[in-house]
């Protein structure tokens, strides 16, 4: 199946997944003969428990990989408020309680690591290292992208390949290990040399998939932000950004 308007490969083969550039099908026969399963990891803290996870888990169990065990690994630093959601067959929720940390900025940042410290228990998601274009900047030059220009910060890049959205990574768990765990390092040596990264978690991840490659590429279907008007590549919309009430949802 072919894509003929938009790039669907990388310079270094990896393919870029697009809606009719596949029999999802044969995906699904796939991953059942080998008995794939898939760890889904899911921050809520603070406000954005109330807003947002309740729906996010209902529409995950209408659309997200049908068919296949699914552990969702839900971070959060209130249990007690994480909604009872009725689970298909092989379905699981697995809360892991986090500490709430005083600045948004922060709270992005320390994913890594608590991804890092969790992993080790999750299962192995589907290919080998897998990163979404970010949906603001799959059509701009690469002038235009926002990597981390402060040559103090160990995101710092003059170059790159494309610019990657840190709102969903994945593939194996070794390689998801392996890449949270440089981010982190990379996070926490700014840290002790008081630099901040531009864009936080995301500019070290786009440093991180600039030296390693990943395997397969997911378009902006994966995470499209409805606000854009140019939508014409857009056949499909797989996620779709929430609305963001940044006044109300975030700490300083």
């Amino acid at each position: 199946l072919v894509r003929t308007s938009v790039q669907t490969s990388t310079s270094w083969k990896a393919p870029i997944i697009w809606d009719g550039m596949f029999d999802p099908n044969l995906y699904d026969q796939r991953h059942t003969e080998e008995k794939s399963s898939v760890a889904l990891t899911v921050f809520a803290v603070g406000r954005y428990l109330d807003a947002y996870l309740k729906t996010f888990l209902t529409s995950a169990e209408q659309h997200f990989m049908v068919g296949l065990p699914v552990t969702y690994y839900v971070f959060t630093n209130s249990p007690e408020k994480v909604p009872n959601i009725t689970l298909a067959s092989l379905r699981y929720i697995k809360i892991v309680q986090v500490e709430k940390h005083m600045r948004w900025q922060d709270i992005s940042m320390m994913r890594m690591r608590t991804i890092s410290e969790i992993i080790e228990f999750g299962s192995e998601a589907l290919g080998d290292s897998v990163a979404l274009l970010h949906a603001h900047f799959y059509k701009l030059p690469q002038a235009q992208f926002t990597y981390d220009r402060n040559p103090k910060s160990k995101a710092f890049m003059e170059t790159g390949d494309f610019y990657y959205h840190a709102a969903i990574f994945g593939g194996l768990w070794q390689n998801v290990k392996h890449l949270v765990d440089a981010c982190y390092l990379g996070i926490m040596e700014d840290k002790l040399n008081n630099v901040e990264a531009l864009w936080h978690d995301e500019s070290h991840l786009n440093k991180y998939f600039w030296i390693h490659k990943p395997s397969k590429l997911l378009s902006p279907e994966y995470c499209w932000d409805q606000s854009i008007s140019d939508r014409q590549d857009i056949l499909v919309t797989r996620l779709v950004w929430a609305p963001k009430h940044y006044d109300t949802l975030r700490t300083r």
